[in-house]
């Protein structure tokens, strides 16, 4: 069954090439039946493969595929690699993405261009597939660019809204950012070791650099932007909340589950070379614990439904991050798949919210829908306490453990991720408590089918068990000795508990009981500031707009007429003056040319003899 590798990315490929190619002819049932199935599909090999991979010796197994070139002593093979990381992101993309596939069908099912969106998702899936399956890094690549692709065609799908071109552009522009130092990267590496085949790059790494040294640094440095810019991690991580003007099903898989998660993959993938820079891997921690609280403290104030979600997925990729550069590798990625459970089944929850809603993203115009919508309310409230991290729920496994690890690395990053486990349990039931109780402000007209409601409860079912799934990773990661026993005092892991937890009855102090009101904190001046601050994303739009696009646009205005061109458009006139000289001695007399040699030869006598 494993032989058979090579058919998981490509039965989404094959959706992809038939709807865009003949689903205008199809029935939106029969596009349903090709979009899903065809990741439907994909997911079933997944499993048997997993489950084939897992009975055996776990020993990573290689499928070549083909080569990208073969010149005199270079050649640069390509295939698929599959172990324990591939495996555990494998399940993740295959899994969640059909769940999410299927509750599209129902979802998108009014929408025009039903064909088109189908396809656009294949495309993803296929591209992701690519990239967690690569055995080298130029294949990598090519899925990295992909999901970029596919992330840019999702999230502008209703392009009839500037709005949503513009949303478009942005993640698409600010990934490239990120993408153009990992292409750097890419050519360092292959310039200094000969090879992008990620296990020979690994192993030369070690062999041939120092810790410390220039050339690792400055390798895991540009990687490292590549993975912040898709990771949407700062200082890239502008472009994640604006993205949510797709589609609510494209939030779930490409903004929860799959896409920015691939920053994450790549630290993990690479993390020997990471170790090789140790003050690289430890930006990495920096960058993880900065994200998440800024993050975090911006979700509080939004009331877009969406944004809340999308705000708080940047900070849960940060505390990914936080694990990586502590060396959680193996906390990092079953972070990462339990994010994947409860995040994905958010978003699909406020999508059924939005649904039935009149399409509506204020929080604070809705209320009272605990009853109206029981299965979305279960599914936020089950959601809503894995992403604080709550006690028996899948968050609360995947986040102890990078807790404790980061207690391990530092106590000062320990404090500042629980205080970020805090405000996480405060945002998160802020949103219950609004949405779901209190007064009821309209009344609800739509009811999601079964096509909406089967992944949401199967969604349920892993956001609460998921952290009975880990897949073992000591075959992919080492396991620093003094971490393969967490020996802490009871204190802290009391605290690690408690924080979320506090972050509950906060919320529950302000939104449900009433005891402590919001607005009044909103009145005070620096709080209407704070708010604002914190609202605008911390003012990295309006950073980046003064510093960096406003001068651009000075700089176009200025230079409109092009003056780079009147430097080649004067050499012109000045080739044609000389030109134009030069052709007045072309009379076509012979008298006068033969003057004219005659006088030559008597100058260059005379320098002659002068000299």
């Amino acid at each position: 069954m494993i032989t058979l590798l090579w058919l998981v990315p490509l039965f989404p490929l094959f959706g992809f090439v038939l709807l865009v190619l003949a689903g205008g002819h199809f029935a939106k049932p029969a596009v349903a039946w090709i979009g899903v199935g065809t990741v439907g599909i994909s997911a079933i090999l997944s499993a048997l493969i997993g489950a084939e991979y897992l009975a055996g010796d776990r020993e990573p197994y290689r499928l070549a595929i083909g080569s990208w070139m073969a010149v005199d002593d270079l050649s640069v093979p390509f295939g698929f690699y599959l172990d324990s990381l591939s495996l555990t992101m494998l399940w993740v993309v295959a899994g969640v993405g059909l769940l999410i596939h299927v509750y599209s069908a129902g979802f998108m099912e009014t929408d025009t261009d039903y064909a088109r969106f189908f396809a656009y998702m294949n495309l993803f899936v296929f591209a992701m597939l690519v990239l967690v399956l690569a055995d080298n890094l130029v294949l990598l690549y090519m899925g990295w660019e992909g999901v970029g692709l596919g992330s840019y065609l999702l999230i502008g799908f209703w392009y009839q809204d500037p709005n949503n071109g513009y949303a478009a552009r942005k993640a698409f522009v600010m990934t490239r950012v990120g993408d153009t130092s990992m292409a750097l990267g890419l050519f360092l590496l292959f310039t200094q070791l000969h090879t992008l085949d990620i296990q020979s790059v690994m192993l030369r790494a070690l062999s041939q650099w120092e810790t410390g040294a220039l050339l690792p640094v400055a390798a895991a440095a540009l990687l490292l932007g590549g993975a912040v810019g898709k990771s949407a991690q700062l200082p890239l991580q502008t472009w994640l909340p604006d993205a949510m003007a797709g589609p609510t099903p494209v939030s779930a898989l490409i903004h929860a589950a799959t896409m920015v998660t691939a920053g994450v993959y790549l630290i993990a993938r690479t993390h020997d070379l990471f170790l090789l820079a140790p003050t690289i891997q430890f930006a990495v921690a920096l960058i993880g614990v900065t994200t998440l609280l800024l993050a975090g403290f911006s979700a509080l104030m939004q009331t877009d439904i969406k944004r809340i979600l999308a705000y708080s997925t940047i900070s849960q990729i940060g505390y990914m991050f936080l694990a990586l550069g502590v060396g959680a590798w193996s906390a990092a990625i079953f972070h990462l798949m339990t994010h994947a459970f409860f995040k994905a089944l958010l978003f699909l929850a406020a999508g059924a919210v939005i649904f039935c809603f009149h399409h509506e993203h204020n929080i604070f115009k809705m209320g009272g829908l605990r009853k109206a919508m029981p299965v979305a309310f279960w599914s936020f409230l089950i959601g809503s306490a894995a992403l604080s991290g709550l006690p028996f729920t899948s968050g609360y496994y995947s986040k102890h453990q990078i807790l404790l690890a980061a207690f391990d690395f530092s106590p000062g990053l320990w404090g500042a991720a629980c205080f970020g486990a805090l405000i996480t349990g405060i945002y998160s039931f802020r949103l219950v408590f609004v949405v779901f109780f209190g007064s009821e402000h309209a009344a609800v007209e739509t009811v999601i089918g079964r096509r909406m409601s089967v992944p949401l409860l199967l969604l349920c079912l892993l956001a609460l068990t998921g952290g009975l799934l880990q897949i073992p990773l000591d075959s992919a990661f080492p396991v620093p000795a003094e971490q393969e026993a967490h020996r802490h005092l009871d204190w802290v892991g009391g605290l690690t508990v408690a924080a979320p937890i506090a972050g509950l009855i906060i919320a529950a102090l302000f939104y449900l009981t009433g005891t402590f009101s919001a607005e009044r904190l909103a009145s005070i001046a620096w709080g209407k500031t704070l708010q604002r601050f914190w609202l605008s994303g911390w003012a990295f739009d309006w950073l980046y707009d003064n510093v960096l696009v406003l001068p651009f646009k000075w700089v176009a205005e200025f230079n409109k007429n092009d003056g780079i061109d009147g430097v080649y458009e004067g050499m012109a006139t000045l080739s044609r003056s000389i030109h134009h000289i030069a052709s007045a001695s072309q009379s076509g007399r012979l008298r006068w040319y033969a003057a004219s040699m005659g006088f030559a030869a008597a100058v260059i006598v005379a320098i002659g003899l002068l000299s």
